[in-house]
């Protein structure tokens, strides 16, 4: 056993002491505060060698696994004292425990990376199922009736540890488990019917579109890891047709990114890492449809009808869609113009448009409006227009805001987030005013 798995194996050890919360209740806490405590009192021997990362040899102190046990004493904490439920603080501390050594066994294989992070998921998905049921069991709670949930919530806290991890560092295991529980937490409470189907055709979904974005080069493995957990919340949460919306952007968007790459890279209009997208440029045009996904999810809860969410939904896509088609399209046609002033400007200069990618970015908002009319019955035509409406609005002001703040005041990513928005906006409006 290599030093690597080794402490992997502690750290999964200790985040089993999860398990006792059913029955220590707040003591669990202590338990770990305690041993948080202890650990900063450890310099050498034994169990400095089990649990030393290479930091924690240059400065002498188990800084790693006091931060580890300190986060688990916090979201126990919670779980005593704020409602956090029980099966919760199991699954946030034991998913990232078990992640971590099921990763780290992959990387003895000289797995790909790939395989690591898919290692990293599989185990933490494993632990987090069984460390809940194990805490339901404790609480006298029933399984059966609860498991297609047990399920989306292990593969939920998997996915996302998995995406953390892969942009973070193993010291920041404490933030990674608090991220997965408070996002836990707020699935847990939600009151959303969860099918075994549904879990399970998501889990086979998103592990094949994850895989197949990046073997494509579409992706970098942040980048697929935020479009699979994505994936999987716009299926169990909306369903099947949400989740077509969502996709067709990413295949077609993706594809688009590929179109005449060289001469695109050529005019420095290209995307950088081949066309590989990375989560923040996910995030970046799929935020706004997540918000919407998890509104509509509660909207048992909120004074505002479900289809209005839809149509927020629609609208972000066919915006990140539009835009997208806009500029990887109108990226290889000559003469552009500032959109505030019709100037003649190079091509790449943030807010310049061509009359190719203008009509390109509304065909790629009307397949949106096309598929949303077609799967859900309340767009219809004049649904399906409202769509159109709202992705050309969000594409435009995408160009905007290219032209007048970004670059000084705000990044690329952060123009792409305030247009979805944008588009979201003028769906949901347009739905309120236009549809029955």
């Amino acid at each position: 056993m290599t030093t690597r798995v080794r402490r992997a194996a502690a750290y999964a050890a200790v985040s089993t002491l999860a398990l006792a919360a059913p029955v220590l209740g707040w003591a669990t806490a202590a338990a770990f505060g305690a041993l948080a405590v202890g650990a900063l009192a450890v310099t050498d021997g034994p169990l400095f060698e089990w649990f030393a990362r290479p930091a924690d040899r240059q400065e002498g102190r188990l800084h790693g696994l006091a931060a580890f046990s300190f986060a688990a004493t916090g979201i126990a904490l919670l779980s005593a004292f704020a409602g956090l439920p029980t099966h919760v603080l199991v699954a946030s501390v034991v998913v990232v425990g078990y992640g971590n050594l099921a990763q780290q066994i992959a990387w003895e294989f000289d797995a790909e990376a790939i395989l690591r992070t898919g290692a990293f998921v599989g185990g933490g998905l494993l632990a987090g199922v069984a460390g809940q049921v194990v805490a339901l069991v404790a609480d006298g709670t029933p399984v059966s009736p609860a498991l297609p949930k047990i399920v989306f919530l292990a593969a939920s806290g998997a996915l996302l540890a998995g995406l953390l991890r892969s942009v973070l560092f193993a010291r920041d295991d404490p933030l990674v488990m608090l991220s997965v529980a408070f996002l836990l937490w707020l699935f847990a409470d939600l009151t959303v019917v969860v099918t075994v189907e549904a879990v399970a055709v998501a889990i086979a979904v998103t592990a094949l579109f994850g895989y197949i974005s990046w073997r494509l080069d579409t992706a970098s493995i942040p980048g697929m890891m935020t479009g699979a957990l994505l994936a999987m919340l716009t299926i169990v949460l909306g369903g099947y047709g949400w989740f077509a919306v969502l996709i067709s952007f990413f295949g077609i968007g993706s594809l688009s990114t590929k179109f005449r790459y060289e001469e695109k890279a050529e005019r420095g209009v290209a995307e950088d890492n081949e066309g590989a997208r990375g989560s923040g440029n996910v995030l970046g045009n799929a935020a706004v449809a997540l918000v919407a996904v998890l509104a509509y999810a509660a909207r048992g809860r909120l004074p505002i009808p479900g289809e209005i969410f839809l149509f927020a939904f629609a609208g972000s896509i066919a915006t990140a869609m539009s835009d997208t088609l806009s500029s990887e399209i109108g990226g290889v046609f000559d003469k552009p113009r500032l959109i505030t002033t019709l100037e003649r400007v190079e091509p790449g200069t943030d807010g310049g448009v061509t009359w190719q990618g203008e009509v390109a970015g509304i065909a790629g908002a009307a397949v949106v409006a096309g598929i949303a009319a077609l799967l859900f019955d309340p767009v219809g035509t004049t649904g399906a227009i409202v769509i159109v409406l709202a992705g050309a609005g969000g594409m435009t002001a995408d160009s905007l805001l290219g032209a007048t703040l970004e670059g000084d005041r705000l990044g690329n990513q952060s123009v792409n987030f305030l247009a979805t928005l944008t588009g979201a906006l003028v769906g949901a409006g347009l739905a309120v005013v236009a549809l029955p």
